[in-house]
């Protein structure tokens, strides 16, 4: 015999059991059911833990990777930096309308290149070769 509960989902969580159960090809009984069966199960508490510590791994992979890709920008920018100052020459003061002209453009340039370089997915990291930065990681993990 079973006995008939009334229970009340927020409308998101009740479509997501809707959705399931098309998919699956199974009543919403059976789904609250199992879920219900899982979280009282003694073992539950272990498979929530498990769960959870997957998850803060994987989050504390991903944090190492922003780490390590925030440090590479922040080196490869100083890098240039350092490069652009030790082999620019100051302007004389006559020529700098001219150049300020020019650097937007170049600027504009650059911009519109860096988008295109995003939008296609491309990256840096992607150029590093394993060898010299062996960090270098795909996100699947």
């Amino acid at each position: 015999m079973r006995v008939r509960l009334n229970v009340y989902f927020p409308p998101a969580l009740a479509k997501q059991v809707d959705e399931l159960a098309i998919r699956r090809r199974i009543s919403r009984s059976a789904i609250v059911e199992a879920a219900v069966s899982s979280y009282l199960s003694p073992d539950g508490a272990d498979r929530m833990e498990a769960a959870f510590a997957r998850r803060l791994d994987r989050l504390s992979r991903q944090v190492q990777r922003l780490e390590r890709n925030t440090g590479l920008s922040i080196e490869a920018l100083a890098l240039f930096v350092r490069f652009w100052l030790s082999v620019t020459p100051p302007l004389p003061d006559e020529d700098q309308a001219a150049a300020q002209v020019k650097g937007r453009k170049r600027y504009e340039g650059f911009i519109e290149t860096l988008g295109r370089r995003y939008a296609s997915g491309k990256s840096l990291m992607d150029e590093i070769p394993e060898d010299i930065w062996p960090q270098n990681q795909t996100d699947s993990e």
